[in-house]
């Protein structure tokens, strides 16, 4: 893999906006927050009642967010420019229907996190536990994964450029409609993954020979020697 990052945060930056002003900021509706180090940070419902925080439609440029926990909370259809995520946990959160350019997820768990129908332009994911997530329909040019859980992910109908995996768990995700021609799966665990009756999707795809024995079952075919 090539260097790891895409964001292009301000080295040192400190924490320009406070935690109450992040909040009230939310709180306004359309933030937009910027130049700014958020850290240690807890989000969640105000009330048992409204389910999930809203932080829809809100702009996020040249941030770092550092142990932060967001629980609940509803990012949608807003857009994220030169953004860090560092050891950071998300709880059933979307980001659905989002502009992501230059956004980095470092040492993240974020289990289940959706970001169908979004824009993933120049987002790196290391380290990272992000099984069940959603990317469905999403337009990605520029994904690069490293050491990260996306196990049972779904990728339906996304349009995958420029995808770089290295040491990725893809154990029954789902490919349905996505093709994969160019990717190199090779370092990646992709047992059980999802994909159409003609198998379209793995067309062009970069694969071991283990790989391509786990990948004979989809013909009906068995290997002598590899039976289970």
């Amino acid at each position: 893999m090539k260097r790891q990052g895409f964001a292009r945060v301000t080295p040192g930056i400190g924490p320009n906006v406070g935690e109450e002003e992040v909040r009230q900021l939310w709180a306004d509706g359309n933030a937009s927050i910027k130049g700014t180090l958020i850290k240690d940070l807890y989000v969640e419902p105000l009330d048992s009642y409204s389910g999930t925080f809203d932080a829809q439609s809100c702009a996020y440029e040249n941030a770092r967010f550092e142990g932060c926990t967001f629980d609940h909370v509803d990012f949608s259809d807003s857009t994220f420019a030169d953004v860090e995520f560092k050891s950071c946990r998300f709880i059933a959160c979307e980001m659905s229907r989002s502009w992501l350019n230059r956004v980095d997820f470092a040492s993240c768990s974020a289990p289940g996190i959706s970001f169908e129908k979004g824009r993933l332009t120049g987002v790196s994911v290391a380290d990272s536990q992000m099984s069940f997530a959603n990317l469905s329909e999403c337009s990605v040019i520029g994904l690069r994964v490293r050491s990260t859980n996306l196990s049972e992910a779904s990728f339906a109908r996304a349009r995958l450029l420029k995808l770089e995996l290295a040491d990725v768990d893809l154990t029954r995700a789902a490919f349905h409609g996505a093709p994969l021609g160019g990717v190199d799966l090779s370092e990646c665990r992709i047992a059980g993954i999802g994909l159409s009756a003609n198998l379209r999707e793995i067309r062009g795809a970069i694969i071991d020979e283990t790989q391509a024995i786990d990948l004979m079952g989809y013909l009906g075919v068995k290997i002598r020697g590899y039976e289970q």
